[in-house]
């Protein structure tokens, strides 16, 4: 069981959603943060309403230099969440080459970057705890999002891939995949979204999973076995049901 009380945890894409509101949580538990995104003006709203120290750290994931300056400004941390990601609904009908670019940039080259500055810190020292997010549309490939679920489920590979480096060392690494969470990216969805959830309700999983340990959670939990039992469908059943 993980002690939050004294910590120092970096989160990158802390601006507004899910990372603002799992800021809220851990900074209710006695961490002191650090907040990234690109946006300045919402992270210091954020931080001037935590009840524990934060600092504004604002920062572009899809530059390598920016982000080890940060890193090197903050000093030691005892932990980094990566949240920053973008999304633009779209199949391979009617292709955005500019979007696809850029979620590729930010969701799978942010995280890789992220990786790049932390990790060799936390090897050297011997301890670390890296927090990932994938998402349910990770497992398996899906109709109409095809750029999205595929920078997703490259960061699922990267977090079981140094989970397998790492996990006899002190250092940590957790996968959370999450469903469909209230957000602006949710927002541009013009179809269902089934057990969707709220940004603090989605947090408060992020933290249990995050205090109790263990690799990787998906949830919701029941929508959660529809994509990772579809792993086990043969080809020609899985998409006869979701293509």
């Amino acid at each position: 069981m993980r002690q939050w009380t004294g910590k120092r945890y970096w989160i990158v894409g802390a601006s507004e959603g899910l990372g603002a509101a799992l800021a809220r949580r851990m900074s209710e538990a006695g961490v002191e943060l650090i907040l990234s995104s690109r946006s300045e003006d919402k992270l210091q709203e954020l931080a001037d309403a935590l009840p524990n120290a934060a600092m504004v750290k604002p920062v572009d994931v899809t530059d390598f230099d920016a982000l080890q300056q940060v890193a090197n400004e903050i000093g030691e941390i005892d932990g980094v969440v990566q949240l920053a990601a973008v999304y633009w609904p779209f199949g391979a009908q009617d292709w955005e080459p500019e979007h696809a670019n850029l979620m590729a940039d930010v969701n799978l080259g942010g995280a890789m970057r992220l990786v790049g500055v932390v990790v060799p810190r936390f090897v050297e020292r011997g301890h670390g705890h890296i927090v990932m997010t994938g998402s349910l549309s990770g497992y398996r490939g899906l109709p109409g999002a095809a750029a999205y679920v595929s920078t997703k489920s490259a960061v699922m590979a990267l977090a079981e891939s140094l989970h397998a480096d790492l996990r006899k060392t002190g250092v940590e690494v957790q996968l959370l995949n999450p469903g469909f969470i209230e957000t602006r990216l949710t927002d541009k969805n013009d179809f269902n979204m089934p057990f969707k959830m709220q940004p603090d309700e989605a947090a408060q999983v992020y933290f249990d999973h995050m205090t109790k340990g263990g690799f990787q959670r998906a949830f919701p939990r029941l929508f959660s076995l529809v994509f990772r039992g579809s792993q086990f469908l043969p080809d020609w059943l899985y998409y006869r049901i979701f293509a």
